[in-house]
């Protein structure tokens, strides 16, 4: 392999990396693996993408993501070219090749205009937001522009968190919601409230600077300053800021340096009236591996937290993401999805994302059938990340009752057995996401019906039942410890 091809496959590994960190996988495996790299002549990037839809939608959907992957990599001369496979199947067939305009009017940039010289000195005169060996990374904020409070759908689960954000984004720094801290897992919305408070920033108050970074992505930073002599730079940086959003700061555990440089900044930024946002796992006061100061920094504002989402909004989250992309779906399929994917809203939209590539892909339309086939794959690829299966919980259930797994599964009525079923199905709706239509026929084809009501009875029972309670807690540790070594 030559020189120039290892570069190639370098340079495009590290973009598809980036993209990995900033998509769900399921997205990455859609929209960023079928890519390939063809060629890199003068900053030009060239990649080959399988079909016009699927050009369309990067170009829609992950511009500026893309942008910033090689930006990153090339340098700001990087550009982007696409070849675009017109007919795989066709006999003679050639890629033609779409190339963006040279000043990133293709990309979604905004470049600031050149400077004009200062007719006394004759120097450039000194931009505000550009310091010496760092990025002009304020006015390429890092948002994305299709994370909005229009886009963002209400529900009881965020109401306090949406309401808290609006009022932040329409007075930022001059509420008592300062810093405005919101909380709860993976995939519920939390990135998209926080940018979408940015981005009604930026277009109401021009003269506000508006930077969103990943905790990572702040300590990363920090590392470089502190490589280069530059953290003066860093420091002055940030405190040019106006509303500074940090995603995930759960990841700032352990990182004593980190924690002292952002402590600082906080500091300087809230003492001067400047807005701060920030995102997490879990409330400050569950968080581990963080300086005490910080940490009551945190709790001087507003702690709100995004709970899952109930199927009614679910719904009408599939229904509003549906329209945006111009595609219509049968009440049926979008309520099918809704239940089957109950805890992510992210992995809820990739499913989305898969069936519309599929579809188009395969030239068929979105059935139930088609629905299903891809909602069982991306849920036996997470249960299998995450170690667990139906069969596994049924045995430590059945083992732990000292019953045979076969009476469990059963029509035995007796108590005991009954018992340890509801339970078992519980535990598994509670483990894995997975239809309920699934559970049930892992337990002798019983309807959903039958696994609602078993777990409505595991919950009653545990909040009423000291005993019974023990059994859940039991099992939920023996179920933890097996998925931890697998």
């Amino acid at each position: 392999m030559n020189t120039m091809m290892k570069s190639l496959d370098t340079i495009w590994n590290n973009c598809l990396q980036y993209m990995r960190q900033h998509v769900n996988e399921q997205s990455f495996k859609t929209w960023f693996e079928p890519i390939k790299p063809v060629k890199i002549e003068a900053n030009v990037l060239t990649i080959q993408v399988p079909s016009q839809f699927f050009y369309e939608w990067l170009e829609d959907r992950y511009v500026t993501l893309l942008r910033q992957a090689i930006t990153q990599e090339m340098g700001e001369a990087g550009r982007l070219e696409y070849q675009i496979v017109v007919d795989r199947n066709a006999a003679g067939n050639v890629p033609y090749t779409i190339n963006l305009p040279a000043n990133n009017a293709g990309l979604g940039i905004n470049n600031p205009p050149p400077k004009t010289p200062d007719n006394k000195t004759g120097n450039h005169p000194k931009n505000p937001f550009i310091l010496p060996g760092i990025k002009d990374r304020i006015l390429d904020s890092s948002l994305n522009p299709a994370y909005t409070f229009d886009t963002y759908v209400e529900g009881d689960a965020n109401q306090l968190a949406r309401s808290a954000g609006i009022a932040v984004a329409k007075n930022p720094g001059k509420t008592a919601f300062n810093p405005l801290v919101l909380y709860g897992d993976s995939g519920l919305g939390k990135t998209h409230l926080a940018q979408a408070i940015g981005n009604y920033v930026r277009q109401t108050y021009k003269d506000k600077a508006v930077y969103y970074i990943s905790s990572d992505q702040f300590t990363n930073q920090f590392i470089d300053a502190v490589r280069n002599g530059s953290v003066t730079d860093f420091v002055n940086f940030f405190n040019l800021v106006d509303v500074l959003i940090v995603d995930d700061v759960q990841f700032f555990a352990s990182k004593d340096k980190t924690q002292d440089i952002f402590f600082h900044t906080f500091n300087q930024l809230h003492q001067s009236g400047k807005q701060i946002v920030l995102t997490c796992d879990k409330p400050p006061s569950d968080l581990t591996g963080m300086e005490e100061r910080l940490l009551s920094r945190f709790k001087w504002g507003l702690t709100a937290d995004i709970k899952l989402p109930d199927f009614e909004t679910r719904v009408a989250i599939l229904e509003k993401k549906l329209y945006s992309n111009g595609v219509e779906l049968s009440r049926e399929i979008v309520e099918y999805i809704a239940h089957s994917v109950q805890t992510n809203i992210r992995e809820m939209e990739g499913v989305v994302n898969s069936l519309i590539a599929q579809a188009l892909l395969a030239k068929r339309e979105i059935d139930l059938p088609l629905t299903e086939s891809i909602v069982r794959s991306i849920i036996k690829i997470k249960n299998e990340q995450q170690g667990f299966t139906i069969e596994g919980i049924q045995q430590i259930t059945a083992e732990y009752f000292n019953i045979p797994i076969e009476a469990m599964i059963g029509s035995s009525r007796k108590r005991e057995i009954v018992q340890s079923r509801q339970l078992a199905m519980y535990l598994i709706k509670k483990y894995m996401e997975i239809p309920l239509k699934s559970i049930g026929s892992a337990f002798g084809n019983r309807d959903h019906s039958t696994v609602i009501h078993a777990c409505q009875v595991v919950a009653d029972l545990s909040q009423t039942d000291a005993q019974f309670k023990k059994y859940v807690t039991e099992l939920e540790k023996r179920i933890d410890k097996e998925g931890k070594k697998s």
